[in-house]
C-alpha cells in the first residue's frame, strides 16, 4: 500500500479492501453485497456500462459469476477527510494482462435496517467502484473471429468505411459457419463461396470486421448461448442483447462494427434492435437472396440489417435491393388489441409516442390464433432443417434450444399441413386488412430483460413478443424497429424499446425512408 508522504493511513480500511477482494476470488455474493453501500446512489461501472443502485449492482453480480485468480500488484490510497477515501488497485489475472480498479470507499454510511428509521455503519463500505480488465483481443461472447479487416470490400462505393459483424449463419468464402454450436462449427467445412446478400455489402465498399455470434441455430429471441456466453447490452448493463442476431447486435452497439447483417424469422432483427437502441430492419420475405444462409425456417426466414443510425441503415438496403422500392400509404394503422400484448409500461410509452399521429384503428384478429399458427410452421420447418442433426448429436444443443427442438420434433405432417393453410388464410386477410398502409406497433413486448431473469419470465416475454412479431412474418412483409422509446429497464434507469413500422411487400428501402422522416417529426 503507498500513502502520500506524512499521511496516515485510514484505520481500517486496506483490511476491507483485501476482505472484498477476497470475497471477489470466492465469488462470495453476501459479502460483497454487504461490502457496498446500500441504497440507489451507489455506483458500479465497466466496459459493458453503468449500474445505479446497490439492488441493480447485487443483481449483476448474480448474473456474473466469479472471476478468475489474480493478485494485487498496487494499492494507493488517497483519503479524503476523515470518513472517505480514493482506492486505486492494479491486480494481475493469472490468465495474463493487467486490471485497475477505482473505488470510492466511505465510513459512517447511513443505511435503513430492517426496522423503520436509518441507522449509521461505522464499517468501510464502497460508494462508487469503477472496474477496468484487461483488454481481450477478442471478446468471444461476441465475436467468433475477427480482423483488421477480416475481409475487405471494394475500394469504392456507398458503403466504403463502414464495417460488418456478419451473423455466423452466412457462408464467408474459406470459413465455416459455425450456427453458434462449437458441434456444429467441428463438423463444418469451410466454405466455398460468399452469401449472395453479404457479397452485396462487400460490392459497394463495406469490409468485414468479423463473424458475430448467435443464438444456437437463430432458434431464439433472448439472445443467450450456453456455449459462447451472452454477448453484452451496452445500453442496459446485465441485460439480454435480444436474439438471434445477437452478436451482430452487441458488435454495432457498442462500436465495434457500423452494420449487422443479420436474419429474422421470428424477430431476431427486431428484438435485438429493440433491446440494444438500435435501428433493424427485416427485409421482404425472399426480397434478399438466402442462398448460402444457413436456414431456421424457410416460411420466414429473411435477411436484415443492424446500424446505430437510420441512413447507414437505408444505404445498406439500397446497396443490396437498389433504390427502387414501393412507396407505402402515408396512412398509419394501430391495432390496441395487439400493443396490449406487450408490458404496461412499453403500452404507455407506445401510446404517448403515437399520441399525435393520425392512426386508424383496427382489429387483426385473435392474436392467439395468429401466434399459434406462427410457431407451430416455423417449428416444423426448423424440424425440417435442423432436427436430422440434432438427433444425431444428443446434448449438443444447449437446454433452451433443446426444449424447442422437441416440441418440434412432435409435430405431426397433419398438424404442419393445417397450419400452413391456416397461415395462407391468415395472410391473405391480413394482406387484405393492411392494404399499403405501415401498421405501428411495438418492436418487443418488454425492454431487455435481465440475465438473470427465471426461465418462466423469459418464456413469458418470448410468447408476448413473437405475438407482436409474426404478423410481418405471417404475411412476409418487411419490418422496421426504431429507437424512439424508453422504459425503466430491469435494472433502473432508462431502456430502450423500438417501435417497429410493418410496411407493404417490396416497400423496404422507402419503409427505411419514412421511418427516417417519422423519427425527425417525432424526435
Amino acid at each position: 500500500m503507498h500513502l502520500p508522504d506524512g499521511v496516515a493511513e485510514p484505520d481500517g480500511l486496506v483490511d476491507a479492501v483485501l476482505a472484498y477482494e477476497t470475497a471477489l476470488l470466492a465469488d462470495d455474493v453476501e459479502a460483497l453485497d454487504a461490502a457496498f453501500a446500500p441504497g440507489p446512489d451507489t455506483l458500479r461501472g465497466d466496459a459493458s456500462g453503468l449500474l445505479v443502485g446497490s439492488a441493480a449492482i447485487a443483481d449483476f453480480r448474480r448474473g456474473r459469476g466469479g472471476i478468475g485468480p489474480r493478485t494485487i500488484e498496487r494499492l494507493e490510497v488517497r483519503p479524503i477527510g476523515e470518513d472517505a477515501a480514493v482506492v486505486v488497485v492494479t491486480v494481475a489475472p493469472a490468465s495474463g494482462g493487467r486490471g485497475l480498479l477505482t473505488q470510492v470507499w466511505r465510513r459512517g454510511v447511513l443505511i435503513r435496517p430492517a426496522e423503520p428509521g436509518y441507522s449509521t455503519s461505522n464499517r468501510w463500505l464502497i460508494s462508487v467502484a469503477q472496474v477496468a480488465g484487461p483488454t481481450p483481443a477478442i471478446d468471444g461472447r461476441v465475436w467468433r473471429t475477427v480482423g483488421s479487416p477480416l475481409v475487405a470490400g471494394a475500394t469504392s462505393g456507398a458503403l466504403l468505411g463502414q464495417t460488418i459483424a456478419v451473423k455466423d449463419l452466412f457462408d464467408i468464402e474459406s470459413f465455416a459457419v459455425g450456427a453458434g454450436n462449437p458441434s456444429w462449427l467441428a463438423e463444418a467445412a469451410p466454405a466455398d463461396g460468399t452469401a449472395p446478400a453479404l457479397a452485396a455489402l462487400l460490392a459497394a465498399g463495406a469490409s468485414i470486421r468479423g463473424i458475430a455470434q448467435t443464438d444456437e441455430f437463430a432458434y431464439s429471441i433472448a439472445g443467450a448461448n450456453p456455449h459462447y456466453g451472452t454477448p453484452p447490452n451496452p445500453l442496459v448493463p446485465g441485460g439480454l442483447p435480444g436474439g438471434s442476431s445477437s452478436g451482430p447486435a452487441s458488435a454495432v452497439a457498442s462500436g465495434q462494427a457500423s452494420i449487422g447483417l443479420g436474419t429474422d424469422t421470428a424477430g431476431s432483427v427486431r428484438v435485438p434492435a429493440s433491446y440494444t437502441g438500435l435501428w433493424g430492419l427485416r427485409t421482404t420475405h425472399d426480397a434478399v437472396s438466402r442462398e448460402r444462409l444457413l436456414p431456421l425456417a424457410d416460411s420466414f426466414d429473411t435477411v436484415g440489417w443492424l446500424t446505430r443510425d437510420g441512413e447507414t441503415l437505408r444505404l445498406a438496403a439500397a446497396a443490396t435491393l437498389g433504390e427502387g422500392s414501393i412507396e407505402p400509404s402515408p396512412a398509419y394503422l394501430i391495432d390496441s388489441g395487439l400493443v396490449a400484448v406487450a408490458d404496461p409500461s412499453v403500452q404507455h410509452a407506445f401510446a404517448a409516442l403515437t399520441a399525435g399521429l393520425a392512426a386508424e384503428t383496427i382489429d387483426v384478429g385473435d392474436i392467439d390464433e395468429l401466434f399459434e399458427t406462427f410457431r407451430v410452421v416455423q417449428a416444423a420447418d426448423a424440424w425440417i432443417a435442423d432436427g436430422t442433426w440434432v438427433t444425431a448429436h444428443p446434448g449438443a444443443v444447449g437446454p433452451g434450444t433443446a426444449a424447442r427442438f422437441k416440441l418440434a420434433a412432435a409435430i405431426t405432417h397433419e398438424l404442419a399441413d393445417s397450419a400452413r393453410a391456416a397461415m395462407r388464410a391468415h395472410a391473405a386477410r391480413l394482406d387484405g386488412l393492411l392494404g399499403d398502409s405501415v401498421l405501428l406497433l411495438p418492436s418487443a413486448a418488454s425492454a431487455a430483460p435481465s440475465t438473470t431473469a427465471p426461465e418462466v419470465e423469459l418464456d413469458r416475454v418470448r410468447a408476448a413478443t413473437i405475438r407482436l412479431c409474426c404478423i410481418a412474418g405471417l404475411t412476409g412483409r418487411p419490418a422496421l424497429s426504431i429507437p424512439l422509446m424508453t422504459v425503466p429497464g430491469p435494472f433502473g434507469g432508462d431502456a430502450p424499446v423500438g417501435l417497429c413500422l410493418v410496411g407493404p411487400r417490396g416497400s423496404d428501402v422507402a419503409l427505411v425512408a419514412l421511418g427516417q422522416r417519422l423519427a425527425g417529426q417525432l424526435g
